[in-house]
């Protein structure tokens, strides 16, 4: 089941991220949030855009969530996008599914321009979004340094 996500999420959702924050250079932040700080992120990127889970028998397997892309106002119907699974359900379709949910969701308000920004290579995110239709429309060489080496980013676009 696909649905908004609640306040009471903010812990599993924090632990999914975990992984991706500890053990990965997909994210490139260096300390995982807590559920305390999860919960503030999910308002505040949920008072815009949607900000959902999928949840199977009680339990939270993944999650997605919009914001906007730039702040300026004239990009009001752009937003980047963000997925992450539990590491234990990826290519189960759960990602299509999301995606395709917040797809219909940001249609509904408006949004034409999605953005994924994605740590390259060797993620699989870059593979992922291309089956979901989006292309390659910028690199950022060598921008970010985690676990002693720098990751390159690329930009990722889907016109909905």
């Amino acid at each position: 089941m696909i649905r908004t996500a609640e306040r009471k999420d903010a812990a599993r959702i924090a632990e999914i991220y975990s992984f991706y924050v500890e053990e990965t250079a997909i994210s490139f932040e260096y300390e995982a949030p807590d559920a305390e700080e999860m919960a503030r992120r999910m308002a505040e990127f949920g008072k815009e855009y949607p900000y959902i889970v999928y949840e199977d028998e009680g339990r939270i397997l993944g999650y997605a969530y919009a914001h906007r892309f730039l702040p300026r106002e004239a990009y009001r119907h752009c937003v980047e996008m963000t997925i992450y699974l539990d590491r234990e359900e990826c290519g189960k379709g759960l990602g299509r599914a999301l995606y395709a949910e917040m797809e219909k969701r940001l249609k509904a308000q408006g949004i034409t321009n999605l953005y994924a920004i994605i740590m390259h290579p060797g993620s699989g995110s870059v593979e992922f979004h291309e089956r979901m239709g989006y292309r390659i429309v910028g690199k950022l060489t060598d921008c970010g340094e985690k676990f002693g080496r720098l990751w390159s980013v690329v930009y990722m676009e889907k016109i909905i």
